[in-house]
């Protein structure tokens, strides 16, 4: 896996690390987050999506990410892009 570090969450602490990465190899963004309450979690899960099945599957999760990491989460995006198609 080629992992490039973007940038983690400014206002972390030592217990807390929201961070962006971008896996080049793949061209996918990589987010470490935070895990929701039951209740964001359940709610996430009951959403009707056409095409799709109610629920999160077991291979998926629902990750927390402050909003003022929107910039790392900008540039990551540009980086996936520039190295090639987008998923």
């Amino acid at each position: 896996m080629s992992l490039r570090f973007i940038g983690i969450d400014p206002n972390t602490g030592d217990e807390e690390s929201p961070t962006v990465w971008v896996d080049e190899e793949k061209k996918e963004l990589v987010l470490q987050g935070w895990k929701p309450d039951e209740a964001t979690e359940a709610e996430c899960a009951g959403f009707e999506v056409p095409g799709h099945a109610v629920g999160i599957p077991d291979h998926e999760a629902v990750v927390r990410i402050p909003a003022r990491m929107v910039p790392m989460i900008r540039e990551a995006c540009d980086a996936v892009e520039r190295a090639g198609r987008v998923h």
